[in-house]
Parts: structure tokens; sequence; C-alpha cells
């Protein structure tokens, strides 16, 4: 029992350096590529592949798969075979002479790793068939860059590629707001961690549960949160069937409200009946030091320049209206009052 327990720890010992391995060289190839810095890969090996059943089972769960395009891309590459490992090793030997045949038979039975890891960054921004195209780069590089004399199988190499395809992808072209690419894969490990831990508890987890499996501070949790949130345009349909957009239904905070509308209107016209019974220049100074015809209020000053008299002049013409004024309010008042 013991020399059995003995000989899983080093075999598990030996996948985990193979994968700090290939994560390592992965890296540091894109790293170099795109002049970045090395960022945390995810390795997934062969078995993660979708099989058969999983692409069915694929087609019946989404519903966004009914779009003829992605429903017949998958279908074609479910008629792909596998690679075995000695396959593997005897295209990548072809491929590295120049054998365009062996490279796109390589490229065609890894199309379901592609899509295998594509699914995961659903509702991220781009449409399923998006990522697929995205993650299908990735996979084309990690052909042109595989060696097979490593000994590890292609799958595991290409994860890393494809995985950094996606979601640089996802940040340049997903969002209204470009984000740090850095800000991207935490974004992307918070969501694999509350869905792991959503699983786990039965319920969704809260903010110092994420963190603590994430080996962050709470605080970084709430930047992760707010920068995962979306913009979402307001011309955007609510449904292929209806024309209206979300636009249509959000209320501008800045705009007037029908009623408000209506009261200004009536307020308006009050005025201007009010302003009917003060003579001409009257009328005409209280408009310009109020702004009611043009909403623009002038001084003493300005008014007298426009009018041709003196500042005092005007503040007496000024007065005697307002007392006019005062005086048809008192009088209408005592109207309504005595009408009751």
């Amino acid at each position: 029992m013991t020399q059995e327990r003995e000989r899983r720890e080093t075999s598990r010992r030996r996948r985990s350096g193979t994968s700090r391995s290939v994560e390592r060289e992965a890296s540091e190839a894109f790293a170099e590529e795109r002049a970045i810095e090395p960022v945390e890969a995810e390795i997934v090996e062969p078995e993660a592949l979708l099989s058969d059943a999983e692409l069915e089972d694929l087609f019946r769960s989404d519903p966004s798969l009914a779009s003829d395009p992605l429903r017949l891309y998958l279908r074609d590459i479910a008629e792909a075979p596998l690679l075995t490992p000695e396959e593997e090793v005897e295209l990548a030997k072809r491929i590295k002479e120049g054998d365009t045949e062996a490279l796109q038979r390589f490229v065609r039975s890894n199309l379901r790793l592609v899509v295998s890891i594509a699914k995961r960054y659903v509702g991220r921004g781009l449409s399923l068939l998006d990522l697929i195209q995205e993650g299908n780069i990735g996979l084309m590089r990690a052909v042109e860059k595989f060696d097979w004399r490593r000994g590890y199988r292609f799958s595991t190499y290409a994860t890393w590629w494809i995985r950094q395809a996606i979601t640089r992808a996802i940040a340049d072209q997903g969002r209204t707001i470009r984000l740090p690419v850095h800000m991207t894969d935490s974004i992307t490990r918070y969501h694999r961690t509350t869905t792991q831990l959503a699983q786990e508890l039965g319920r969704q987890p809260t903010p110092e549960e994420i963190a603590e499996a994430m080996s962050v501070q709470p605080e970084k949790i709430a930047q992760i949160v707010r920068a995962a949130q979306r913009a979402v345009s307001l011309d955007q349909p609510l449904s292929e069937e209806d024309e209206t957009s979300l636009g249509d239904l959000i209320a501008d905070e800045l705009a007037q409200s029908p009623e408000e509308l209506a009261e200004e209107s009536l307020m308006r016209r009050d005025i201007a009946e009010i302003l009917e019974m003060l003579t001409p220049r009257e009328r005409l100074v209280l408009q310009l030091r109020y702004g009611l015809s043009d909403g623009e209020p002038r001084t003493l000053a300005e008014v007298g320049d426009l009018l041709g008299i003196s500042r005092e002049r005007v503040r007496q013409i000024e007065n005697e209206a307002l007392r006019k004024l005062r005086r048809i309010a008192r009088e209408r008042l005592a109207e309504y009052y005595a009408g009751i």
C-alpha cells in the first residue's frame, strides 16, 4: 500500500512538473511574441476535449446555438477524429518539413479543443462564434510552435495559446472601455472561483469567501466586480421580433416629464396674461430683468443700456411693475376665496 501511494505521488509530481514546464514555455513564447509579461496559465489535459456526446449536449443546452453557421460549424468539427499521441508526433514532424496537408489535419483535429475552452467565456462580451474564431487563431500559433520532442501532448500546450488569444480578444473587442490584460485575467479567475464555490457550498459565495479562495483582499474583489460590469448600448433591441430598444424604456433624468412640461406651459400662459396688465415699458423691463423671453436675466445697467435710460430709472420701473403684480395677485386671491 505504501509503495502504491509513493508511485501515485511520484506520478502526480511528474505531471505537475510537466504542466509547469508547458506553462512556462508557452508563456515565455507568447510574451516574446506580444512583448508582454507572462500571465497565469490554465492547463487542460487531453481528456478535457469535447466528446461527440458533449457536442450534442451543447446543441441541446444552449439556445444561442440555434444559429445555422454555428450549428453547422460544430457538426463539421465533430466529424474530425481526435489524434493519438503517435499521430501528433508524426504530423508535427511533417509540419516542420512544410507539409500543408499535415498542418490542416492537425488543426482540424483540435478544433473541438477550442470550443471546449471558448464556451467557458460566453457572456463576457463576445458571442461563442467570435470566441471560437479568436481561439482558432491561438490554435494556429500553437501548432506552429509545438515541439513534439518535449514529450507532452499537444492539447496541454495549445490550451495556453487558445486561452490567451480569447482573453485578449475579450479585453480588446468585448468592452466599450478597454481593461488591462491583468484585470481581464482576474475577472476570468473570479468567475471561475465563484462558480466552483457555488457548487461546493450550494449557494452563492460571499465576497469574503471568494477573496479567501483567491488569496486576495476583499477590496480587490470589489475592484474586480466593478471592472466586470459591462456597458450596454441604449440602441440595442430588446429582442429580434421587437424594434423597441433599451433606451426607449429608460427615462432621461435631465428631460422634463409630460407633467412638468404641462405645468411650465400653464405657468408661461399665466405670466403672459398678467404681464398684459402692465404698461409696455414695465412689461419689457421685467422680461429683460428676469429673462422671461429668452431665459437670460440682465442687470440693471444692462437693461438701462438697452433702453437708453439710467440704472436708477430701471430700478424704479421694476419696483412699480412688481407692486402692480402683487396687487393683482391679492385681488385674484380674494376673488378665489370669495367664490369658495
